[in-house]
């Protein structure tokens, strides 16, 4: 009986269009959107050539020390042309100030009592066009210094260890991973879809109250014991949800080309776990809450969705906000213990963290389900 049960179960489920749409169709069409918005984020923020012009006049050659200087600095490598700084552009002071008014260069420099730069705004690049300048006029003026209070210093030899400089910092990564802004929102996403299983799980729970739909009406007065139909009907709602959750695993990885790491199988326990929690949490609202349907599904989608929500799912520093003003609230919320899985599983070299949120997670499974057993255990009605 229990193996016939779950069969129909999981036909029934399959058949059931709506409750699809929300556990499989929806997360797949939010991370398609997703992607569509994060997609430039990473190229908007890419390094772009600075451009700027260079007055060529009589003063110019008087200066072309610094014209050396700055077309050495424009590479990181020597001969690297696709790493340059700069993009120089010649001309009159005519020129350079039609092509600073037309936005074609970000500023221009002439030579005229020293070196002066001209910027028609403020920003970034004219910062760095800046900086360059005043890096260079500090070192002309040590050489010139240490040449005076030193016999027979030669010039050249002090400018080329002067430009030669010496980087004794190391960066080192404290992460498996570069950084990346985005991949929060689809961690955070398929964590609400593992909540969205909450709608099984309701959905198996008001089919066997006698109060709630004519289907339990009949299996409350079959000789069947309920809650070995509920469980069949559960085992057939959480295989149906971790399916779900591997075909939107599947799509975000192969199709959208989000990074999870190297550590699949580890992602997949997550997401196991993840499924079984919020097929849970459903039989709990629906085993707890005594009115409607409705009523119990408004409750399970404002619950997972405020989860969400301080999990990050809408705004990405909301999560950080919790941790630092509310840290217990973190432990408290499983779509964050979720998402918490897969964030140290992508950025920590270690599993100590992802080993500590799976604990904790694995506790709200055992207690919803607990609840429901004694919950649905006592449940009798006068008449049916």
């Amino acid at each position: 009986m229990f193996l016939h049960n779950f069969k129909y179960r999981i036909k029934c489920i399959v058949k059931d269009k709506q409750m699809m749409f929300w556990t499989l169709l929806f997360p797949i069409i939010l991370a398609t959107l997703f992607n569509l918005a994060f997609s430039n984020i990473s190229s908007a923020e890419k390094f772009t050539k600075i451009k700027i012009g260079i007055v060529k006049d009589s003063d110019y050659n008087n200066n072309k020390d610094f014209v050396e200087f700055l077309e050495s600095a424009s590479n990181h490598k020597k001969d690297d042309h696709e790493n340059k700084l700069f993009d120089i552009k010649y001309g009159s002071r005519l020129e350079a100030e039609r092509l600073l008014e037309d936005g074609k260069v970000e500023g221009y420099i002439y030579f005229e009592n020293g070196t002066k730069l001209v910027v028609k705004k403020s920003g970034i690049y004219q910062t760095i066009i800046k900086s360059v300048i005043d890096d260079y006029t500090q070192s002309i003026s040590t050489i010139g210094t240490i040449s005076k209070y030193s016999n027979g210093a030669d010039k050249n030899i002090l400018r080329e260890s002067i430009s030669n400089r010496v980087d004794y910092m190391k960066e080192v990564s404290t992460s498996r991973s570069a950084p990346n802004t985005t991949v929060n929102y689809f961690y955070t996403l398929i964590a609400m879809t593992c909540f969205y299983g909450g709608f099984l799980g309701l959905k198996e729970v008001t089919s066997i109250q006698a109060n709630q739909s004519t289907q339990g009406a009949r299996i409350n007065v079959a000789p069947t014991h309920k809650l070995k139909m509920f469980f069949g009907s559960m085992l057939a709602a959480t295989v149906i949800q971790i399916i779900d959750i591997i075909l939107l695993l599947i799509y975000l990885m192969f199709i959208l080309k989000v990074d999870f790491g190297n550590q699949v199988l580890f992602v997949l326990l997550t997401c196991i776990i993840g499924s079984i929690t919020g097929v849970s949490f459903g039989t709990f609202i629906a085993s707890i809450v005594k009115k409607g349907e409705g009523i119990k599904v408004g409750i399970l989608i404002g619950f997972s969705m405020t989860m969400s929500f301080l999990s990050g799912l809408m705004y990405d520093k909301m999560k950080y906000i919790v941790n630092e003003n509310a840290p217990i609230l973190s432990y408290l919320n499983p779509v964050n213990l979720i998402t918490d899985a897969f964030y140290s599983l992508y950025y920590y070299s270690d599993h100590k963290q992802y080993f500590i949120d799976i604990s904790v997670l694995c506790l709200f499974p055992v207690v919803f389900s607990i609840i429901t057993y004694f919950v649905l255990r006592r449940q009798r009605y006068a008449n049916i």
